[in-house]
C-alpha cells in the first residue's frame, strides 16, 4: 500500500487529531486509548468539551487489544473496547466498564463499476469470501444476490484488521454466528488467525488495502465509511431484509438491547432480529478500575462521560452512532457511584457534579 488518498490520510490522523485537542500541558487532560470504532465520535465530543471546559482528551484510537493492554497497565486513565469484558476478566483485573456508544461496522469493496451501496452481500457469502471459499466477485453465490449487477470476475482479494480490534471481535461474532464452518475454523476474537487475505492496522489500514487493490473487501465501522466516502455494501440482515446501514437501522438493533439483565453490561449486539436491524452493530465500552491510582484523573474523565451522556447526543447521531438511552445512562452513573472510588472508600464521582 504505497499511495493513501487524502481522505483516507485524513481518516489516519483521527488518534493524533484527538491526542491534539488535549492541548500542550494541561494536568487536567484525560488520557484514554484503545478502540478505533468509537474514534470519530470521541474525537468531536473531545473538541466540543474542550471549548466549554478547557480539559482536553488524549486518546490513542490503536484498537481494542491495546485499549484493554494500557488499562491493565495503567498507563492511561481509561480504556475502550469494543469486546466487553466477562465478569471474571473485570474482577480479576479490578475494572468497571460500561457502554458509551453504539453503531455499526461495514463491509466496504473495491470492485470496478460498482457504486456505494449497489452490492448486497448476506453474512454466510462474506464468511466464505473469508475463508477462502469464494473467490471471484462474480461466484453464482455474489451474484443470486444482485442479479441486476454486472459482476467481473475479478479475484476477491479480502482485508482484515492486523492489530488486536474490536471492530474484528464484532465481524467475527457475526460470522461465527451465520457459519458454522467459520466459527468452528476462525472463531470471534479481536485477534484472529485469518485463512486468507491481508492485514491492515486500524480503520485506514483496512480501508487503504481495500482502496488500493481492486477486487478488494473489507470492514471498517460507518462514521469512517462515511467521512471518506468508501464503497460500502448493502447487507441482508437476520430477518432476511436488504439493508442499508444507516442510523436508522443500528437504532433498530440497539433496540433490542437488553442492558438492565446483562451483568457488568457484558452485551453483544450482532445479528439481532428485526426488519430494520443492521446486522453488525455493537456497543464500544469504557473501562476503568474500581480504585484508580490516580482519583482526580478518573473523576475528571467521569465528568467528560457524564458530558457526553448529557450533551453528546446530537454529535453521536450525527455522525450515525447511536446514543445510550437515558435508562442506560442512569444505570451507569449509579455504577460509577457504587463502585469506583478512592482510598477512602468515598465515591470520587457523584450526579451532583
Amino acid at each position: 500500500m504505497k499511495l493513501f488518498s487524502r481522505s483516507i490520510l485524513r481518516g489516519a490522523a483521527i488518534g493524533a487529531a484527538l491526542a491534539l485537542v488535549a492541548g500542550a500541558s494541561q494536568a487536567a487532560d484525560i488520557t484514554g486509548a484503545g478502540a478505533t470504532f468509537p474514534a470519530p465520535v470521541y474525537a468531536k465530543w473531545a473538541d466540543t468539551y474542550k471549548k466549554e471546559s478547557g480539559v482536553g482528551l488524549n486518546y490513542q484510537a490503536i484498537g481494542s487489544g491495546g485499549g484493554i493492554n494500557q488499562i491493565k497497565a495503567k498507563t492511561v486513565t481509561f480504556g475502550a473496547s469494543d469486546m466487553p469484558l466477562k465478569s471474571e476478566d473485570l474482577d480479576a483485573a479490578g475494572l468497571v466498564q460500561f457502554p458509551m456508544v453504539m453503531g455499526g461496522v461495514v463491509p466496504v469493496v473495491n470492485i470496478p463499476g460498482v457504486e456505494p451501496g449497489k452490492l448486497v452481500l448476506d453474512g454466510e457469502t462474506i464468511a466464505e469470501i473469508y475463508l477462502g471459499e469464494i473467490t471471484k466477485w462474480d461466484d453464482a453465490k455474489i451474484k443470486k444476490l444482485n442479479p441486476d449487477l454486472n459482476l467481473p470476475s475479478t479475484d476477491i482479494a479480502p482485508a482484515y484488521r492486523a492489530d488486536g480490534s474490536g471492530t474484528t471481535f464484532l465481524f467475527t461474532n457475526y460470522l461465527s454466528a451465520v457459519n458454522a464452518k467459520f466459527k468452528d475454523s476462525v472463531g470471534a476474537s479481536t485477534s484472529v488467525q485469518w485463512p486468507t487475505g491481508i492485514g491492515g492496522k486500524g480503520n485506514a489500514g483496512v480501508a487503504g488495502a481495500v482502496q488500493q487493490t481492486e477486487g478488494g473487501i473489507g470492514y471498517v465501522e460507518y462514521a469512517y465509511v462515511k467521512q471518506n466516502k468508501l464503497t460500502y455494501a448493502k447487507m441482508v440482515n437476520h430477518d432476511g431484509k436488504v439493508l442499508e446501514p444507516s442510523l436508522k437501522t443500528f437504532q433498530a438493533a440497539a433496540a433490542n438491547a437488553d442492558w438492565a439483565n446483562a451483568k457488568n453490561y457484558y452485551l453483544i449486539l450482532t445479528n439481532q432480529p428485526g426488519a430494520e436491524s443492521w446486522p453488525i452493530t455493537g456497543a464500544s465500552f469504557i473501562l476503568m478500575y474500581k480504585q484508580p491510582q490516580d482519583p482526580a484523573a478518573a473523576a475528571t474523565a467521569l465528568q467528560f462521560f457524564a458530558w457526553a451522556y448529557a450533551k453528546g447526543t446530537a454529535d453521536a447521531e450525527g455522525l450515525d452512532y447511536v446514543p445510550m438511552p437515558k435508562a442506560v445512562v442512569d444505570m451507569v452513573e449509579k455504577t460509577w457511584n457504587d463502585n469506583i472510588k478512592g482510598a477512602d472508600g468515598k465515591p470520587i464521582w457523584t450526579a451532583s457534579k
